[in-house]
This record gives C-alpha cells, structure tokens and sequence, in this order.
C-alpha cells in the first residue's frame, strides 16, 4: 500500500514513520542556557550522519509555531550541547525527563541523575549515561513552524572505562553499553540483545560466491 503524503494528515505521516522507521537510537540531549541553567530532554529523531567529520543530528519538534522546546533554544543561543545515550537500566529515569514539566523544573534532579562537567563544552554530560557525546551547533535548519533538525560536529565523546576493551585501538564493549532504541507508539522500546554478525562481502569473494548463488 502506498501513503501519499500530500494526501496524509500530519499526525498519520507521524505515526507512518516512526512505526516503520525503527530501532531508533536515543539522544538524551544536555543543554545550558545562558544564565547557566541545566536542561535534559531525549529525542529520537536522531542518529550519527557522518564520520569525517564526525557529525550527529538531531530532529527537536516545538510545543507550538516557533517553539523547539528548551533544548532547541539553548543550542541557538548558545552553540553547544551533549548527546547522553541510554542504557537499559536508565530506560525509567529517562523517561521522567521526558515529561512536558514547566520551564525551569530541573529534569534531571526529578529523575534523581547527576552531572559531569564536560571537557570542551560547558553542558555537562549524564554521569550515570555509559556514552556521552560532547557537540557543538555546526547548523540549525528549521523544517517547520515548529520543526528543526540540529547538525553538531562532535568534539568528544566519553565512553564508561569498563566498556572500553582497547583505549589506544578504539576498540568498545558495544553489547555491554546495552542501549535501549526508540520503537512505535507510545511507549515501545527496544534493547540491542538480538544481534546476528553478517560480514561485508569484497568484489573478489562476489566474484567467487555470484555463480553459486545464482544456481
């Protein structure tokens, strides 16, 4: 079946994507606005788009016309943010900072969460998060009234020492990071538990295998 979507009702286009579009990854986004307050949001409009540079983006829907929410206001006006990814034992606590509390409420002190200092941005990074990832505003496009999609180059990134198997060959504990993604509806998420290994294929092995496969 096919969906127009010149034909489709925001909301349906909404739920057409994010029931097919899946598992996405979490960003769980710290910001510091200007006089210095701290804010913590997740959004799954997100992924890693490039890796030289390496650029991550970030898809911030508003309340309303022209509003993209604290996160999206403190990265225009300040330039810097950190993306937190999500462990599984952390599924609940960022879920509290997902509710729509009132400017000002500190999300992460609802969630009872702390905080670390970063190292060349001044958001601080999620301490409990197993991978945080330090950003600063490459370009703000808005795709909406009250849509925008954030480009950050990545300055650094943390990684929990005991997922780190070989500092020096960048070598991660990627099943033991045990990331949660983003799935349909409401309330779906998904762990990364389910994984099968299926090996890049070279032009010479192709070469070698195409006859067989097509008997």
């Amino acid at each position: 079946m096919i969906f127009d979507f010149s034909a489709t009702a925001s909301r349906d286009i909404y739920k057409l994507l994010v029931s097919t579009v899946q598992p996405r990854p979490i960003a769980w986004v710290t910001t510091q606005d200007v006089d210095g307050t701290i804010n913590a949001a997740p959004f799954s409009f997100f992924n890693a788009v490039s890796g030289d540079p390496p650029v991550v983006a970030i898809g911030i829907g508003g309340r309303g016309p022209g509003d993209v929410k604290d996160t999206g206001g403190n990265i225009r006006r300040t330039g810097q943010f950190v993306v937190n990814l999500v462990s599984h034992e952390l599924a609940e606590q960022m879920n509290i900072t997902a509710i729509d509390f009132p400017k000002g409420v500190d999300e992460l002190k609802e969630a009872k969460l702390t905080t670390t200092p970063s190292v060349h941005v001044k958001p601080p990074r999620i301490t409990e998060a197993p991978v945080a990832l330090e950003c600063e505003r490459l370009v703000i496009v808005d795709v909406g009234v009250d849509r925008s999609v954030v480009l950050g180059k990545v300055v650094a990134i943390y990684v929990r020492d005991d997922c780190v198997l070989d500092a020096e060959r960048c070598y991660i504990d990627t099943p033991k990071l045990d990331l949660i993604g983003r799935m349909h509806g409401a309330g779906w998420y998904s762990r990364v538990t389910d994984r099968f290994e299926m090996p890049r294929i070279s032009v010479e092995e192709w070469a070698v295998r195409k006859p067989k496969a097509a008997e």
